[in-house]
């Protein structure tokens, strides 16, 4: 691994490029050392599967302040509610069982946090204070509370590769993505007085939805009616009624080899990446079409919307960079170069 001293880091961190309309964003190298710089506000983070790093992102000028190691095979991240700490899944296809937080204004990585027998974790949420992840190898999510340091609930799924979770604010509906299954978890409290083998206290209910084959990307809708998921081998999106809890409409997107999902902010898009093609598939979630594809490279990856959803921020992994793409052209208008192999995106907010 690359020595990481604070100059040598930032001095190679600067890989940016701004694109004239019309033109392909390049991705350009600065190595004039750097003072150090701290976390902005607001900061996107960026992870390398390559380098196993976290960068810290300057969002105003693109520029990487600073890069943290988060140990074996990183793939998903996500910020405490406050933006001050970051958890990193470390995946390894279920070899691993440890999620790895850091600190973002300190800008180094704390105590791993071990899962004991709950292996493979990979996706991640913030809801209630809390931080919700799925276990893969397990075939669970969990529940990790950072005040007492402990994982303090767990709900089998009965699903293989129960891969990517979206968690309700108020944390009392969890929706996951089973991509072997070919199914999307609901999993909610159970209404009334709890039975007496509920030791938590809550007794949870499942629905188990089938979707297509290769269900992976997913997210709901920001008025909660919605879930969505991308089916990778069957090249679809099954739009899931949350209420009813079936599957109301299947589109034929043309997403083969899917990664991600996400809405925009405002619910009037959806970005859809693909690992095995070149671009991203834009839907315009009314009508419920692609609306456009936006070349980005030879695949991509995480995607994670700007929380004043003027951007999205696309992990193009095999090209190694992060395409900037303006929602209102929805056109590639800057590169980032934040290590290889890059991966899983999210947003640390600071009050």
């Amino acid at each position: 691994m690359v020595p990481l001293s604070r100059a040598g880091w930032l001095g190679a961190a600067l890989l940016v490029g701004i694109a004239s309309p019309g033109a392909h964003p390049a991705i350009a190298q600065s190595s004039a050392p750097r003072m150090p710089v701290p976390t902005p506000a607001r900061a996107l983070l960026v992870l390398s599967k390559t380098d196993r790093t976290l960068s810290i992102v300057d969002p105003t000028t693109l520029v990487v302040v600073w890069r943290v190691p988060v140990g074996p095979d990183p793939h998903e991240v996500i910020a405490s509610a406050d933006g001050r700490v970051a958890y990193v899944s470390n995946y390894g296809f279920g070899a691993y069982n440890t999620i790895t937080p850091v600190d973002l204004i300190a800008q180094q990585a704390l105590p791993a946090i071990d899962l004991g027998p709950l292996h493979g974790p990979h996706g991640l949420a913030v809801a209630d204070g809390k931080i919700w992840f799925t276990a893969e190898g397990a075939k669970a999510i969990g529940r990790y509370d950072p005040a007492p340091h402990a994982v303090d609930w767990v709900l089998g799924t009965g699903q293989d590769r129960t891969h990517m979770l979206v968690v309700s604010a108020d944390g009392k509906r969890v929706v996951t993505s089973n991509v072997s299954s070919a199914t999307v978890t609901i999993a909610e409290p159970r209404s009334g007085p709890p039975p007496p083998v509920a030791a938590s206290g809550v007794d949870w209910t499942e629905t188990v939805v089938p979707v297509g084959r290769g269900a992976e990307g997913i997210d709901v809708s920001p008025d909660g009616r919605e879930a969505w998921v991308a089916n990778a081998q069957d090249g679809t999106i099954s739009v899931i009624d949350l209420a009813r809890k079936v599957v109301v409409q299947t589109l034929a997107a043309d997403v083969r080899g899917a990664n991600r999902l996400k809405f925009t902010p405002d619910g009037a898009l959806v970005f859809v990446s693909t690992l095995g093609g070149p671009d991203v598939s834009v839907l315009r979630a009314a009508a419920r079409a692609v609306v456009r594809r936006v070349p980005v490279g030879r695949g991509a990856a995480g995607i994670v919307m700007q929380p004043d959803g003027a951007r999205a921020y696309v992990a193009c992994t095999p090209d190694d960079s992060v395409a900037v793409i303006d929602v209102r052209s929805l056109m590639v208008v800057a590169r980032i170069g934040a290590g290889g192999r890059p991966d899983g995106l999210a947003w640390a907010v600071q009050p």
